[in-house]
């Protein structure tokens, strides 16, 4: 039997002898996995696939290596269910050994995976959901999409400036719902404005028509709409069915509301909606005519929403985290390495906030429009620069 201590030392001389001879190649070569975890069915699999699109796009356009590492994509459906999101971040963690978690649709989702990632140490970038807490959840987590209260904030300013004095709330029942509703009611109200009446409609089944008569039944001068990237097209088909754009409603939408993947199917009833949102596939820029053009390929036709370019610039930080590091995967350096990280994204200007963890980015106020035959949301003014609003009042 070899004793403990002969073990001890034989390892210390093999490891003194790797460093005199340097780091060897094939640790140099060893893949960077990244587990993607989306709704790739289900009735959010519009988000899942956007940010699937976006993200092998962007490795398409700068390679599958980086920093001298071959990065690989593990791809998983949650189906949207919190459990199984769980589930799947564990096993791709201990058994397939991923150096980061990516993706997350719906802000459940991003929560149930929160614990693996402090446990793991594997950095969690969120590509997707938007409530303010999930960046609070795991000092590995990095956001790269936007929250609601942050895109939010802006247009109860805008409403509070355009005349707007009285609006109904209607957003659906879950965390990102919930922060829309009290942003834009704290904001609204201290302007000087009211809000009538508060709803909330179940996330999962959701049947607008009830709620729309009582919106109807309040006489506001506008409705406040929120509903997660997917249901909009929903909301605006029920909002027309009963009458309410001819009643002269005047809808404020949260931008997941008239979603640039779905806004073209909605038809005239959207044309005039007002919304407030980091990115629209009309954003007048040359990187954003490049992304969206390439996105066309990529996608089969279909146009980017603020999904995928959460998922493409998600890539992009990695990327760039991966190159400051020199390759090293551990989380604690990689996550350290994306705090105040500022790039030019598709959007615009965007940085980490190297607090909060969360991106710094403008917001811009929408026009509903027609635009060479198709809908789109036409950006006409911009809000630089927007942190976290949750995160930016407490002490």
């Amino acid at each position: 039997m070899v004793d403990r201590r002969s073990v001890v030392v034989g390892a210390a001389a093999v490891l003194a002898g790797m460093a005199m001879a340097g780091p060897l190649p094939a640790a140099a070569a060893d893949p960077v996995r990244v587990g993607l975890i989306l709704p790739l069915s289900g009735p959010f699999a519009s988000t899942g696939r956007q940010i699937e699109t976006a993200v092998r796009l962007y490795m398409e356009q700068h390679g599958s290596q980086v920093a001298g590492r071959p990065v690989e994509l593990v791809v998983r459906d949650d189906t949207g269910t919190a459990d199984l999101t769980k589930r799947l971040a564990q096993e791709l963690v201990v058994r397939d050994r991923v150096a980061v978690l990516a993706g997350f649709g719906l802000t459940p989702l991003a929560l149930a995976a929160a614990p693996i990632a402090t446990q793991g140490q594997v950095p969690q970038i969120v590509m997707s959901a938007a409530t303010s807490i999930i960046t609070e959840q795991s000092p590995f987590i990095v956001r790269t999409s936007f929250t609601a209260a942050q895109a939010t904030v802006p247009l109860a300013d805008w409403a509070a400036g355009n005349g707007i004095r009285s609006v109904v709330t209607l957003v659906t029942d879950y965390a990102p719902g919930i922060d829309t509703e009290a942003a834009f009611k704290s904001r609204f109200t201290a302007a000087g404005g009211t809000v009538a009446g508060e709803l909330r409609v179940p996330l999962r089944n959701p049947d607008f028509a009830p709620f729309l008569q009582k919106a109807a039944d309040l006489k506001p001068d506008a409705l406040f709409v929120f509903v997660p990237s997917g249901v909009g097209a929903q909301f605006m088909k029920q909002f027309a069915e009963r009458g309410l754009a001819q009643a002269g409603m005047t809808v404020l939408a949260e931008g997941s509301v008239t979603d640039d993947d779905l806004l073209n199917g909605m038809g005239d009833v959207a044309l005039g909606v007002v919304s407030s949102h980091h990115y629209s596939a009309a954003h007048d820029s040359p990187g954003n005519k490049a992304f969206v053009d390439a996105f066309r390929k990529a996608g089969g036709g279909a146009r980017p929403n603020f999904m995928a370019v959460g998922g493409y610039d998600g890539m992009h930080l990695l990327y760039e985290a991966l190159k400051k590091t020199g390759g090293a995967s551990d989380g604690p350096a990689l996550v350290e390495a994306m705090k105040g990280m500022s790039w030019t994204s598709p959007r615009g200007p965007v940085s980490i906030d190297p607090e909060t963890r969360d991106i710094v980015q403008n917001i811009y106020i929408r026009r509903v429009e027609r635009v060479n035959g198709e809908l789109h949301n036409v950006e006409f003014a911009t809000i630089p620069a927007v942190k976290d609003p949750v995160k930016a009042a407490k002490p």
